[in-house]
């Protein structure tokens, strides 16, 4: 939602071009969040210019119906909060159903233990790092403890499971941030106006791929 609105396609492309992995999408309904963005014909309107999957996350309520019409329009990933179902199993499965990836979205909070039962379902958790709605705001400190906590949980799954699941952090992910939340356990991030406030889309990559690495290292 920090991409100039007036040239999402060429905003889409350009930010590929400079070396990003996934497009996030965000779907706020003006109900569950206080804020109104896309639907999913601006989904379908983008899906030529993303040659990388699109990642829609569901700020809406209900869900299931959206499900459906963005895994329709071309979205590879579909995220939604917890509060905003009232089958979180159901809303799950009808994602993987649709031949997408499941994941479902903690707000700061949210406890963690609603993953619990579906971690059978997920393929990815997104944790946000601040409150959803706006752009622009800036990481929640306490984040990196809940990253940790999730990360542990998700380890001992995969553990007895064999399976990976990924943890997204979105909100207030900057360059010289990126690194602590990669320590903390996560592996996707979503950075929003610290790419697209910035002129040159490649160079922000650029260091913040450099910061994981010191991170990796």
């Amino acid at each position: 939602m920090s991409a100039d609105f007036a040239r999402l396609g060429e905003e889409v492309a350009n930010v590929i071009a400079a070396g990003a992995d996934l497009i996030h999408f965000d779907v706020m309904d003006n109900h569950y969040v206080p804020n109104l963005t896309f639907g999913p014909m601006v989904c379908a309107a983008l899906k030529p210019y993303a040659s990388v999957p699109i990642d829609v996350h569901l700020m809406v309520e209900p869900v299931d119906d959206l499900i459906q019409s963005f895994a329709k329009a071309g979205a590879s990933i579909i995220t939604f909060h917890p509060e905003a179902s009232r089958h979180i199993d159901r809303s799950l499965s009808l994602i993987r159903d649709m031949g997408c990836q499941a994941g479902l979205v903690l707000n700061p909070a949210t406890p963690v233990y609603v993953l619990e039962n579906v971690l059978d379902r997920l393929d990815m958790v997104l944790l946000m790092s601040v409150n959803p709605g706006f752009g622009g705001q800036s990481f929640i400190p306490h984040t990196l403890e809940k990253i940790r906590q999730v990360r542990a949980m998700l380890d001992r799954y995969e553990g007895k499971s064999g399976r990976r699941i990924a943890i997204e952090v979105d909100g207030g992910i900057k360059t010289d941030n990126i690194a602590a939340v990669a320590r903390a356990g996560a592996d996707t991030f979503v950075a929003g106006s610290a790419i697209f406030g910035k002129p040159d889309y490649k160079a922000v990559i650029a260091a913040m791929r450099a910061e994981l690495e010191k991170a990796a290292g």
